[in-house]
């Protein structure tokens, strides 16, 4: 039968997980509420018994039980410049139990308990342990497959240890399998997927010499700074706390490992708004649609069912921008329940603790997974509040002046307004006629259908526009409120190929992004090109008969502009009070509707930086950061 298959013995059950795995957990769960067992075994030594069924009494906050391998006292003194990448061979080294809710073992110990029965800690003391490591398949599968046909496919690839050690603890709990079912009628052991083979050969085979215990340290448990629990969680912490809040509002769980990565872009969508606003680029169901399917691919690449936190940041990088990246890497850090225990805090980092008296300690975990490729990943940082208010308080109000990159840009689209306002003029001088020998500007479809009885081709001829376009004006808020646009200001070109800038915007003081750099969103603006010399358009005193922000910009174009037409790109046509603005200048506005272009791009150009003074920018783009 397939349930004899991860048998030991008519009374000993296998359950053979892959550590730190969410759905390797509920499959425990599953197994041990559905089935009878007097005594649960598992492959961690005596001596952490005590403090991890202690600690697992505080869940769902997180927590570590930590034995250490040297003397107290030699560890090195931790400074904030100390390498926290890699563990240092110098430094003492330490074993732990993490504590975590996605833990089989842990999530099975916890079972036992809150059901009375029987704990067996079977794992043998070691005062050096040699952690161990495979490459294991996504615990995804079991979704599908059942766990004997998982463990099934797996033992051919399963090696057979090689390290004494390995070999000692593998015996160990051999032996103590055997004693346990002269005691115990129905038993569960709980192991990792790459020892069961060889722990049914010890209990099969019992070696002749059973290797003894060694003299070990006391267990300390700790608190794990909620910052760094990544450091130790299988699963992401936000997913691990997905998992906690299922099990106490009783919720469906089964399918967390994915639908908590949805969950989690979409907690990450809402801070990501909450922060930049109408600035923020639209996060639509059809971009996380090709995001998912991105991730998916990635994943897949890397031999995944499902996408680690690397593969999401890197997809939200490069779908969305750094700071939707950043809140996405933010949000997945974040644990929700975190109470405060009776226990030191200390933080984490990749095989290393700073313990509470300051030394560094290397660590090996009792139950792992895995192994994890730590990868880097470059985002901009957002500065905190004070550097903002240091940055402001050193602001020289006479010298200012703009980001060339972003000027580049703006003068591209310009420009593109300025074509699209060209052929809108072309089109109302067209006309049809009748094909006689030329197709002219191409067929006339509607046209040559309406006449369709009389069997005559009709073309179209789009006559040569007169006069041209130098004056472009851009209302990206119409109606504006004067009150969220104070910033206003004309500013001259500096070489021939930019225009005569005249602008509303926000305060660039309120938020400032770098020394010496603040950031503005655009209200609206006035392009005069070729740019030329003209009077500050805010003071000048024959606009004073407008009323709003946007009436004196377009009073001001049709007062500057030397030609007859005028480009407007607005959310909405024009009214007859602007017409008739238009018209007292004898000026024509042709309106560009700025649904045309890609709201995502209107967002990005709606940005801009404002440097003090041209030294800035040769350092400004280490701390530009666009949404």
């Amino acid at each position: 039968m397939p349930s004899d298959f991860l048998r030991i013995s008519p009374k000993i059950r296998v359950l053979p997980i892959i550590h730190g795995s969410g759905d390797c957990a509920l499959e425990v769960r599953r197994v041990m509420l559905s089935e009878q067992f007097d005594c649960l075994a598992v492959p961690l030594p005596p001596s952490f018994q005590c403090d991890v069924e202690a600690a697992i009494e505080y869940l769902p906050t997180v927590s570590l039980v930590m034995q250490r391998e040297s003397l107290p006292g030699y560890g090195t003194e931790w400074t904030p410049d100390a390498d926290d990448t890699a563990s240092d061979p110098d430094d003492p080294q330490a074993s732990y139990v993490p504590i975590d809710p996605c833990q089989g073992v842990i999530a099975g110990l916890r079972i036992a308990i809150q059901e009375h029965m029987h704990r067996a800690f079977i794992d043998l003391e070691t005062e050096e342990f040699v952690e161990t490591s495979t490459v294991l398949p996504d615990p995804y599968a079991l979704k599908q497959v059942p766990l004997e046909k998982f463990a099934a496919g797996i033992l051919p690839a399963i090696p057979r240890p090689r390290q004494d050690q390995v070999c000692d603890r593998i015996a160990a709990m051999g032996a103590r399998l055997r004693g346990l079912e002269r005691r115990f009628k129905s038993i569960l052991l709980i192991c990792s997927l790459v020892d069961w083979p060889w722990i049914r050969e010890a209990y099969t085979q019992p070696p002749e010499n059973p290797p003894e215990d060694d003299e070990v340290f006391d267990t300390d448990s700790y608190q794990a700074d909620p910052k760094t629990l990544a450091f130790m969680l299988g699963e992401l912490p936000f997913i691990t706390g997905l998992y906690e809040r299922a099990r106490a509002e009783l919720d469906d769980d089964e399918n967390l490992s994915i639908d908590g990565v949805k969950e989690l872009l979409l907690v990450s969508r809402k801070k990501y708004r909450q922060e930049f606003g109408n600035r923020a680029r639209p996060l639509t169901p059809h971009l996380f649609a090709q995001y998912l399917k991105y991730v998916r691919n990635l994943s897949l690449v890397e031999r995944r069912l499902t996408p680690d936190l690397y593969t999401l940041v890197i997809a939200a990088q490069q779908f969305a921008g750094d700071q939707f990246a950043m809140h996405v890497a933010e949000t997945a850090r974040d644990y929700p329940y975190q109470d405060i225990l009776p226990f030191e805090t200390i933080p984490l980092s990749i095989g290393r603790a700073r313990l509470p008296d300051g030394d560094i300690v290397g660590l090996k975990s009792r139950l792992p997974g895995s192994p994890v490729s730590w990868r880097t990943c470059e985002l901009q940082r957002r500065p905190d509040k004070a550097e903002q208010q240091r940055w402001e308080y050193r602001w020289d109000p006479y010298r200012q002046c703009s980001w060339p990159p972003e000027d580049v840009a703006i003068e591209n689209f310009r420009t593109h307004v300025k074509d699209q306002a060209n052929a809108i003029i072309g089109a109302d001088l067209a006309r049809s006629e009748k094909f006689n020998c030329s197709i002219m500007d191409g067929l006339d479809i509607r046209e040559t259908l309406r006449n369709w009885h009389t069997g005559d081709l009709y073309v179209k001829v789009i006559p040569p526009s007169r006069g041209g376009l130098d004056c472009v004006v851009m209302l990206f808020d119409s109606p504006a409120d004067p009150r969220d646009y104070p910033w206003r200001v004309t500013w001259m070109a500096e070489h021939h190929d930019e225009s005569t800038l005249a602008l509303f915007a926000t305060d660039y003081h309120k938020e400032m992004v770098g020394p010496g750099i603040g950031m503005a969103t655009y209200g609206g603006a006035m392009f005069l090109f070729p740019p030329r010399p003209v009077p500050d358009i805010w003071m000048d005193p024959r606009l004073d008969f407008t009323e709003t922000l946007e009436e004196r910009l377009v009073a001001a174009a049709c007062l500057h502009s030397n030609e007859r037409h005028i480009a407007l790109l607005s959310p909405l046509p024009p009214g007859p009070g602007w017409r008739r603005l238009a018209k007292k200048f004898r000026k024509r506005l042709v309106h560009v509707p700025l649904g045309r272009f890609s709201q995502s791009t209107v967002q990005q150009l709606r940005l801009v930086h404002v440097l003090n003074g041209q030294q800035v920018r040769s350092y400004a783009s280490h701390f530009i950061r666009k949404a």
